[in-house]
């Protein structure tokens, strides 16, 4: 990506950093100019979508291809930088590696167990030659190849630890699980987390002496291997099992990371939201409502809080929105999804945003 070169990168790093530090004074927004034509032939294979992902037909190789392709049809504004995603291999892709069976579906990739054991009966172990973990890795050592680190190659959805053991056990049965055998599912989540970061650090060997920088799914840049980390299972748990189940396990995991987050998805998990707060470890937090009714909400209160708390929020890019959260928040304390524009739009843009008090 020779428009990226080292001045933009070290732009890039020192904007983050001011940011990380409460500094920058204001919020982090990436803007992605999308041009029509590109200085590379076309590429004729298939976007990384959750069915080419899933078609072991589709080499690493061509993924890649069609990935650089696609990064030089856009130029990288503000704190927008070359950056891919592989979260299409599913959200909690650890239970594929750890022996689940993967179904990729045009919309979304879900997981299944070969067999159903009880919980008592299962154990983790670390497989070198599962076939989804061998073509993860392919992914990123095919991008290292062809971008030598100048891209950054997001770490892949690992997903939330009780996810994954409710990939094996399904959610209904792990909810009894909590009730019937407490032990055995934190016995469970020990061993789940243990290999999580055995994936996580082997995926960064492959990256990280070459990489100008890390990411994941969320899209937040960082000098060092970070992560967004979740528990969706959460939304259908009292705040008491969530202290004893998930609470330790992210205050240890954050503890592992740089600047990690926390995705709080839906309602039912502003139950936990004080929970969260209290763990020092985490730098922020991204709360989603979810789709419906509850979208269009006001949730001005809960990003408050969160800030309050002197956490990062996420938040939808809606110049009035940004406007009215910044006489709530510092804008130091924001972390935007930013601006989709064209050539003949970004100007525009740019006139919006210094009208609401941000310069770029």
């Amino acid at each position: 990506m020779a428009r990226f070169n080292d001045f933009n990168w070290e732009k890039l790093r020192k904007n983050y950093e001011l940011w990380h530090k409460n500094k920058l004074g204001r919020p982090i927004i990436p803007i992605k100019v999308h041009k029509e034509t590109s200085d590379r032939i076309e590429s004729p294979f298939p976007l990384l979508e959750f069915l080419s992902a899933g078609d072991l037909n589709v080499t690493p190789k061509q993924l890649v291809d069609r990935l650089d392709y696609e990064l030089s049809l856009i130029e990288f504004v503000g704190d927008a930088y070359p950056y891919i995603a592989t979260h299409a291999f599913g959200a909690g892709v650890a239970a594929a590696f750890l022996g689940c069976e993967l179904h990729a579906r045009k919309e979304t990739t879900w997981f299944t167990p070969v067999k159903q054991l009880p919980i008592k009966e299962l154990h983790f172990e670390y497989d070198p030659d599962n076939i989804w973990l061998r073509r993860v890795k392919d992914i990123y050592i095919e991008g290292m190849e062809k971008w030598r680190g100048n891209v950054v190659m997001a770490m892949t959805d690992l997903g939330g630890v009780l996810d994954i053991l409710s990939s094996f056990r399904t959610p209904e049965g792990l909810l009894l699980d909590l009730y019937d055998y407490p032990d055995e599912v934190l016995r469970c989540v020990e061993e789940i987390q243990t290999l999580w970061f055995r994936y996580f650090d082997e995926i960064n060997d492959i990256i990280k002496n070459e990489a100008k920088g890390f990411s994941s799914w969320c899209g937040v840049y960082d000098t060092k291997p970070t992560y967004i980390l979740q528990s969706d299972f959460c939304y259908m748990i009292s705040n008491v099992m969530f202290n004893t189940f998930v609470g330790p396990e992210l205050k240890t995991s954050a503890a592992r990371l740089s600047h990690p987050y926390y995705h709080l998805d839906g309602v039912g998990e502003l139950n936990h939201l004080e929970s969260v707060l209290k763990i020092d470890e985490l730098m922020g937090i991204q709360w989603v409502a979810g789709d419906g009714p509850n979208k269009e909400k006001d949730w001005s209160g809960v990003q408050q809080r969160i800030a309050q708390a002197g956490k990062k929020t996420f938040i939808l890019y809606e110049p009035e929105n940004i406007q009215k959260l910044m006489k709530l928040i510092p804008g130091d304390m924001m972390y935007t999804t930013g601006i989709d524009a064209v050539p003949a739009t970004l100007p525009a843009e740019l006139e919006t945003l210094k009208r609401i008090g941000i310069e770029l």
